[in-house]
């Protein structure tokens, strides 16, 4: 029974490298967000909308004890999901957990190219994004750092780099 559990930044490519990862070792991969979406029927946005980032916080640390349960699979939490209630303590206990560490620049670059709704960043300018990123990784990382690995991911911008990243994950998890 193995569980992978990846964090990190929103943009960081958790769910991109989490799908490569689960493809080459022929496991089930679920995306929380994606999770929350299919069992609430609603999207991250619609929850953010009704019930607050408070609300939604809670639904996603019991949505995380439900898929943390599930054998053999990879999970690619949302860039919050470790800094809230006792998420990260909870995960490193489920499994193996996987920090993919960005740069502020690299996260705003990916998230300026990607094209998926991000509540915390709607209505902000780009200077602002800017800012939210580099405050936000300040909060954040004293969570992201205790996961049990951690694999730099600045230079992952083409599919062969996203590979050269799955095989460090591999190469870290010993698999």
């Amino acid at each position: 029974m193995k569980r992978i559990i990846i964090i990190g930044y929103m943009g960081a490519g958790k769910t991109t490298v989490g799908k490569c990862l689960a493809k080459e070792l022929n496991m089930d991969f679920y995306d929380l967000d994606w999770y929350i979406e299919s069992r609430m029927r609603k999207t991250v946005k619609q929850i953010f909308d009704e019930v607050g980032e408070e609300g939604f916080r809670k639904i996603e640390h019991n949505m995380l004890h439900e898929v943390a349960e599930f054998e053999n699979v990879i999970i690619s939490c949302g860039g919050g999901t470790p800094c809230f209630f006792d998420n990260i303590e909870y995960m490193n206990q489920q499994g193996e957990t996987v920090f993919l560490k960005a740069s502020p620049e690299v996260l705003y670059g990916h998230l300026k190219m990607g094209k998926t709704v991000r509540p915390l960043l709607l209505n902000k300018t780009p200077e602002e994004v800017k800012v939210f990123i580099n405050e936000q990784l300040e909060k954040r990382n004293p969570y992201y750092t205790q996961a049990k690995y951690t694999l730099n991911v600045d230079l992952m911008d083409n599919y062969e780099k996203i590979k050269i990243s799955v095989a460090k994950i591999k190469e870290l998890l010993k698999i």
